[in-house]
């Protein structure tokens, strides 16, 4: 009886990531990436359209925001992990084998952004208005994203007899860990809804709804880096990506409070006489202009101390 409970008080891990189909060799991480980058493509695309925008501008954006993702995830696991994954220096091209594991979430989110904002430049529209449609789509990938970690068998916590603890194949009943891929899933889906609903509520000043996304998820990425115990670099007695969490966290709050409540905008410029015809309004101008309709969000009075 003793022995149940101790199956049922624990999440199992899987025996392996990769199955073999025919001549094909599936790997799961893989897998759930590619399943991350769906959902975000089509979260971004039904928030776009909604927008005014187009189906073709988020494909262009998906394609090269991925590329450069990657190339970003990696070099930012390169430059913090250098001494900590061996797998980086067992042959010469260690550094660049995604294929082997070492993501740097930090580096896919600003490569990415940096690429797709190049690309929704060049095709004449608002990039910060593409920053707040895309914005709880990335969150969603991220969710999406960590059970590659389960099936990874990594990037687990520290020892815990919690019932939703995490056990890891291979490792008796009473090695349990917490499952950091876990909380971090349920915190970005409960993310992701909380970003909708604000961008539904109230008037948010682009790219506010971007800001809020970041200092979201790195409140729960703070506190899940306080509990990961795979190979790190530390500084200061604590992991180096709880640093980065954290001043990130700190960068991107201020830049909302001050975004959003204290910075006073210059006053909109006259428009100028048209020569011919009265310049035609562009789509995402128009939702924009509805959305100046709904309750702007503010601090209310009286409640500052």
């Amino acid at each position: 009886m003793d022995g149940v409970r101790a199956v049922l008080a624990a999440i199992p891990s899987p025996p392996t990531g990769v199955y073999h189909v025919g001549p094909f060799t599936l790997h799961m991480y893989g897998v759930m990436l590619l399943l991350a980058i769906a959902a975000a493509l089509w979260l971004t695309g039904r928030r776009w359209v909604r927008f005014g925008g187009d189906w073709d501008l988020v494909y262009r954006v998906t394609i090269w925001g991925v590329i450069f993702g990657i190339i970003g995830a990696r070099l930012y696991h390169d430059a913090t992990s250098w001494n900590q994954d061996q797998a980086i220096h067992d042959h010469w091209y260690g550094p660049f084998a995604v294929w082997q594991g070492g993501l740097g979430i930090w580096g896919a989110i600003l490569f990415g952004v940096f690429a797709g904002a190049w690309v929704v430049r060049r095709s004449g529209n608002s990039v910060r208005l593409f920053m707040d449609a895309v914005a709880p789509a990335l969150l969603l990938a991220q969710a999406i994203g960590r059970w590659g970690n389960w099936w990874n068998q990594e990037l687990y916590g520290k020892h815990t007899t919690l019932p939703w603890a995490l056990e890891i194949h291979g490792k008796t009943s009473a090695h349990l860990f917490h499952p950091t891929f876990l909380y971090e899933f349920i915190w970005d889906i409960l993310g992701v809804l909380l970003l909708v609903w604000i961008d539904r509520r109230f008037r948010i000043r682009r790219p506010g709804l971007f800001a809020l996304y970041v200092a979201y998820y790195c409140v729960g990425r703070t506190f899940e880096e306080l509990l990961r115990t795979d190979p790190s670099n530390h500084f200061l007695g604590e992991r180096v990506n709880f640093w980065v969490s954290l001043v990130v966290l700190i960068v991107s709050a201020g830049f909302f409070v001050w975004w959003q409540f204290l910075r006073n905008p210059a006053a909109p410029r006259a428009p100028r006489a048209p020569r011919t015809r009265r310049k035609r309004q562009l789509p995402w101008q128009k939702a924009e202009a509805a959305k100046q309709k709904r309750p702007q969000m503010a601090v209310p009075k009286g409640r500052v101390r």
